[in-house]
């Protein structure tokens, strides 16, 4: 059985013909739990919308290796102020299996309060979203994921504005999940919660710059190399000196520590 859950071939991603994302080769462990870490705009949320196919590359490509995929975006991409309960917010889970507008049966009812429960949100069924918290926010919208049943889960700073509490409740939560075997990536940027708890790292600024163990990439020599890259980026370069010259880049391996030259 093949072990890789997302392949990276080469993978460019971009806006209005400006690269965000440059040049990722590497593959993605079935059940491997990973964080994705860089300074601001270094392409940590571009690379997740373009494996979740919401931003369609401009070379390159991800070949899937799962079945079913959930994405949880940052809480500021969410409009808080819809009027919904957190019963409608998380049976959008369901919608894969029955559509925006079908019946859910006692079985996904049953399913939807045993997520309720996973999170510590029993009782907050008719509680309006606009009520909650911020960390209770982020409980509902992991109960919504963890519906979804999704072999690979894709999750954008989810412990921004949230307390110290919910972070480790939900900590407990994505563990759960690659004990599952499900495969997890998740966008972060507090570099204590990357060393304490996710095996391996991709540290990118807008080129990957080490990917593998989280002890061989968050040292200091990479985190300088990712800091360089990020204040020597050229906002106005509309492509790589590389594709300029031969249409290509050398592939940056896996589970090694690598700078990328772009």
């Amino acid at each position: 059985m093949n072990n890789t859950c997302l392949e990276f071939k080469n993978l460019t991603l971009g806006y209005q013909g400006h690269a965000a994302v440059h040049h990722l080769s590497g593959d993605v462990k079935r059940g491997s739990l990973t964080a994705i870490v860089g300074a601001n705009g270094s392409g940590k949320s571009t690379l997740l919308k373009g494996i979740a196919g919401i931003l369609k590359p401009i070379s390159g490509g991800c070949v899937p290796g799962f079945r079913r995929l959930a994405y949880l975006a940052q809480q500021s991409e969410l409009d808080r102020t819809f009027p919904a309960r957190v019963i409608d917010l998380v049976s959008l889970g369901h919608w894969q299996k029955r559509g925006l507008l079908g019946r859910l049966t006692a079985a996904d009812n049953a399913s939807l309060s045993k997520c309720l429960n996973a999170v510590g949100l029993t009782g907050f069924e008719k509680r309006p979203i606009d009520s909650l918290s911020g960390g209770q926010m982020q409980r509902a919208l992991f109960a919504r994921t963890m519906l979804q049943d999704a072999d690979l889960i894709l999750l954008d700073e989810p412990f921004n504005a949230v307390d110290a509490r919910t972070i480790a409740d939900l900590i407990v939560v994505i563990k759960g999940w690659v004990a599952e075997g499900r495969t997890v990536l998740c966008v972060l940027h507090d570099h204590a919660l990357v060393r304490d708890h996710f095996p391996e790292t991709l540290l990118i600024a807008r080129k990957p710059v080490a990917w593998g163990a989280t002890s061989d990439v968050m040292i200091s020599e990479n985190l300088r190399k990712a800091r360089s890259f990020q204040e020597a980026w050229d906002e106005q370069a509309g492509w790589c000196e590389d594709d300029a010259r031969q249409g290509h880049h050398t592939q940056l391996p896996h589970n090694r520590k690598v700078a990328g030259h772009v």
